[in-house]
């Protein structure tokens, strides 16, 4: 697995306009292929008169899934200029569509590719993006006297935790660096005097 991948930090439209042609950039992030295709759905009915919608998308950690649309644009003009754009910065589980909105100007070939691939450029700028790392998920058991306290100290020594369940004792879920699990057991066993139980869990991708 990918110890890390950067995504989009939040949906967003970006607009530019080109010899009269509007160019909007549609971003979201997204889980799967199934919410990509959703968005795309969304945006083509938010703009029902607008002549093209081309869309491109990257899933997986590992950018393993990417798909691209030209919708009606000459081949490659447009699709494939959004996709290389995602693609060159890096970014992963995202969906772009460019809704065109023509105005009476040819851009030829080249103008298409710079603008569909430009406008894209421009959204991800405008939207930032946020890294995410992969994380060990563990479960940290301790009584009731010390859980107040150590989720403290998990907090100001910037442990990621997740969930605090109260029960007969209290479970802390915090997702760790793979690098870091053994160093934690020892800084837990010292923290609480031996008296915490550490289980590990699955992994899972968190901000870093």
């Amino acid at each position: 697995m990918q110890e890390q991948y950067r995504t989009l930090a939040r949906e967003g439209v970006h607009e530019i306009e080109i010899n009269k042609s509007r160019f909007l950039c549609a971003l979201a992030p997204v889980a799967t292929e199934e919410e990509a295709q959703d968005f795309i759905a969304r945006i083509r009915k938010e703009h029902p008169t607008a002549r093209h919608h081309c869309f491109a998308y990257v899933l997986g950690a590992d950018g393993g899934v990417q798909k691209a649309s030209d919708d009606g644009e000459p081949g490659g003009t447009a699709g494939v200029p959004m996709l290389q754009m995602l693609v060159r910065r890096e970014v992963r589980y995202v969906v772009a569509v460019v809704t065109r909105y023509f105005g009476g100007i040819k851009l030829g070939a080249g103008g298409l590719i710079r603008a569909y691939g430009g406008v894209v450029g421009e959204a991800l700028d405008a939207l930032g993006t946020v890294t995410r790392q992969r994380f060990r998920m563990v479960t940290v058991t301790v009584d009731h006297q010390r859980a107040g306290r150590l989720e403290n100290d998990l907090r100001t020594t910037g442990r990621a935790v997740r969930e605090v369940t109260y029960g007969a004792e209290v479970h802390i879920e915090v997702g760790l660096p793979e690098a870091d699990l053994e160093g934690f057991r020892a800084w837990l066993a010292d923290t609480t005097a031996g008296t915490a139980r550490l289980e590990l869990g699955g992994e899972a991708y968190g901000e870093v």
